[in-house]
């Protein structure tokens, strides 16, 4: 018998799984695919967007991992998130009031700083648990000008990213291996590499915004597990066009690259919230750099990672000058030391 590896499913399985699907409500916009973030139904003049995510990775401040995640997605498609809804399953005999009092915390101050209403869910002591698992259902709305889809990427339109990859993986890295962390690199290494929560940050939803009101953009991804590369070849597969994704271009920060090289790990495949994978036609690379350019930057804001050019669904990567054919398997680089 074979059993399924651990994290997402690979992407030609899933693709079959969810092609069985037969929807037959006309409301349905978007329905269950791969490279899309959410759901969406037509409410009108509006569209209602629909996102559920959970948090399986990591158990300290599992509250603003999962209000983030999934804003992240509404985001990604044009849209603005503003219900939510989450289902805390807590493990017997290791829930203390004080963990519960954490979460919860962190749920309000995070929806408080989106402007999120959260709005109800479940909680429980769940059996056979050794962490916390929260799973969030957030919903979000657009109008009909905003909604963005990746099938709508064309030959010639230009990948950009945010911020770093691997911005989320940082965080948890140093917060589920804090003692191995610290004992190598020190306290203050590991200070800042659990900052990488909120400074860059996991949130996309100000930078999708931006980008929104800036230019026109073809589509937006918000890559998860299995990093930048399962991102990018997501975005692929929804647009059927052939991607050609520069490695090098791609920005990788100094903590993160120390930990991934010394957890001899490959920072392009791990979980990657905090980057925005944005395409846009080539004649609106000038006002999304433009928009980008504005502020104080501590951490580099945008860059130009790839470009879609012409219809087929294939994946080439280039890093040092080697350029190969690539179909990520969906397992993020951190199953292999969590």
């Amino acid at each position: 018998m074979e059993f399924l590896e651990t994290g997402k499913l690979k992407p030609d399985f899933l693709e079959a799984l969810l092609g069985k699907i037969e929807i037959t409500d006309k409301r349905v916009v978007v329905g269950p695919g791969i490279g899309d973030d959410a759901a969406v139904l037509d409410f009108g003049e509006n569209y209602l967007i629909v996102k559920s995510d959970p948090i399986t990775f990591v158990s300290g401040r599992i509250g603003w991992y999962v209000v983030n995640v999934n804003a992240n997605d509404i985001a990604a498609m044009g849209g603005t998130p503003r219900w939510f809804l989450v289902t805390i399953l807590l493990p017997e005999k290791h829930t203390t009031i004080s963990l519960l009092e954490e979460i919860m915390g962190d749920l309000r101050r995070s929806c408080g700083e989106l402007g999120i209403a959260l709005i109800g869910g479940h909680t429980e002591v769940t059996h056979g648990l050794e962490n916390p698992i929260l799973s969030g259902t957030m919903l979000g709305e657009a109008s009909r000008e905003q909604l963005i889809k990746n099938d709508r990427i064309h030959e010639g339109d230009v990948l950009y990213m945010t911020k770093g990859v691997a911005v989320e993986a940082t965080s948890i890295i140093a917060r589920e291996k804090k003692d191995e962390v610290i004992e190598r690199f020190g306290e203050e290494f590991y200070r800042r590499c659990l900052a990488y929560l909120e400074q860059p940050g996991i949130s996309v939803v100000q930078e999708a915004k931006k980008a929104c009101d800036a230019v026109e953009v073809s589509g937006m991804h918000d890559p998860t597990e299995g990093g930048i590369l399962s991102g990018a070849y997501e975005m692929v597969r929804a647009s059927m066009m052939d991607l050609e994704l520069e490695l090098d271009r791609v920005p990788v920060y100094e903590e993160t690259r120390t930990l991934c090289e010394y957890f001899h790990l490959s920072p392009y495949g791990c979980i990657a919230s905090g980057s925005l994978l944005i395409a846009v036609p080539h004649s609106e690379c000038e006002g999304i750099e433009r928009a980008f350019s504005t502020g104080v930057q501590v951490f580099p804001s945008l860059t130009r990672v790839g470009q879609f050019t012409k219809s087929g669904g294939s994946m080439y990567v280039t890093q040092e000058g080697v350029r190969k054919a690539l179909r990520p398997s969906g397992k993020d680089e951190l199953t292999r030391i969590l």
